[in-house]
């Protein structure tokens, strides 16, 4: 490959696997025995300890790499990153075990580059040492989000603050108690060109007006912290609780899910080899018509067929960590679009051929696979769905043939 790891990244990625091995492996089964005792809103108190252990170890805040306190975090570039996230994947929680969880990781990044120094103090900070949580505001029930353009929650500008009206869903992780933060995306002038309509601002959870409303279970699981809509009623906030300017929140958004989008794809990854290595384990220790599932030529043909998709999308992924770092984020666009239609789609493939394997099983909560499935099916969509991704792969490859193409041939304005 015409990239490599620097001696540091190689460094935290041999330390990451070790903490995992010694910790977090072992840790699993009484994670989810707390877990059920303190509910999908609680917090398993094992999760202390292993932060405890990884802040010890230096393995914090391992996805910004342009942060400048370095006690709060160790740089590292997307292409180290990414091994280290793969490794994340593979067990549920491990991400919030190194403060590398989604949402926060993606809403710390932009408190980073957009907030106002309150803002940074205020949320930034307790974000960064882990002693709260997080959620991204953006999607609603009411219109087609896959088109950020369309929101319709109102940010209006009335004296000294910011007044919110709308309603949001899939707010993920908002039904938490250690949710205290909100970032919510809105339009502050609706006659402005379409991508200037909307802004970023910063909410207190525990702000007036603000309500927890229904609660979407995916495929029937209740997750730890819900993704429960949100509801805004004359919410008023500070004017330094803005996000960069008014106007700007579109292209922070893309700001914010062009990193997310690639942490996903990584964590993905880790979460197909978790599925694959289920799925060999099973086919060694279960028998049918005389011989080990093992045996079968069907099910060698699923494991070989799973080991080169696997490492197909690795180097995919890789590949536009490596673009992010060496050409930027909007450059690799189409790159990043391409690994989030790409990986989910592979891991599907692989949970669904362990699934098989391991027969009524592999439907029940008795294993990770029906619950790893309905993550990656909900990957197909958040974040941007499939087609959309898939559009802006489209369009470079007819501009390279037609350079005067537009995406709105009825003479319809984007702009």
């Amino acid at each position: 490959m015409p990239y490599q790891f620097t001696d540091e990244g190689l460094s935290i990625q041999a330390e990451v696997a070790r903490f995992l091995d010694e910790h977090v492996y072992p840790a699993e089964q009484q994670f989810y025995a707390e877990l059920e005792e303190v509910g999908p809103d609680g917090y398993p108190p094992i999760l202390d300890k292993l932060k405890s252990e990884a802040m010890v170890r230096g393995l914090w805040n391992l996805f910004l790499p342009d942060l400048a306190a370095d006690h709060l975090g160790t740089r590292l570039t997307n292409l180290d990153y990414a091994p280290v996230s793969e490794m994340l994947g593979r067990v549920s929680f491990a991400a919030e075990v190194l403060n590398c969880a989604a949402p926060d990781t993606g809403n710390m990044e932009i408190l980073n580059l957009y907030g106002s120094d309150a803002v940074k103090q205020q949320w930034l900070e307790p974000l960064l040492a882990g002693d709260i949580r997080s959620a991204f505001s953006m999607t609603e029930p009411d219109v087609a989000s896959s088109d950020a353009t369309n929101i319709d929650l109102t940010i209006e500008r009335v004296g000294d603050g910011y007044v919110l009206n709308g309603r949001k869903w899939f707010s993920s992780g908002a039904r938490s108690g250690r949710c205290k933060v909100l970032v919510v995306m809105g339009k502050t002038n609706p006659t402005a060109p379409r991508h200037l309509q909307q802004s970023m601002v910063v909410v207190p959870m525990d702000t007036e007006g603000v309500s927890v409303g229904l609660d979407p279970h995916v495929f029937g699981y209740a997750e730890r912290g819900g993704h429960p809509e949100v509801i805004y009623r004359d919410v008023r906030v500070p004017l330094d609780h803005i996000l960069g300017e008014e106007g700007g929140g579109f292209a922070i958004a893309q700001a914010r899910l062009g990193p997310g989008r690639i942490h996903h794809c990584m964590r993905s990854i880790g979460v197909a080899e978790r599925a694959l290595d289920l799925m060999v384990t099973r086919s060694l220790e279960r028998s049918t018509f005389g011989t080990s599932l093992a045996h079968k030529g069907l099910i060698q043909d699923w494991i070989a067929e799973s080991r080169i998709e696997i490492d197909m999308a690795r180097e995919y992924v890789l590949h536009a960590a490596y673009l992010m770092d060496t050409v930027g984020n909007k450059s690799a666009a189409a790159e990043i679009a391409g690994i989030k239609v790409a990986v989910p789609n592979m891991a599907l493939k692989v949970i669904d051929r362990a699934i098989q394997v391991h027969g009524a099983a592999g439907v029940t909560q008795f294993t990770p696979l029906a619950h790893m499935y309905a993550g990656m099916r909900t990957l197909r969509i958040a974040d941007g769905p499939d087609e959309v991704h898939k559009m802006t792969i489209a369009r470079r490859e007819i501009l390279k043939h037609h350079p005067g193409f537009r995406m709105h041939p009825l003479g319809e304005s984007a702009s």
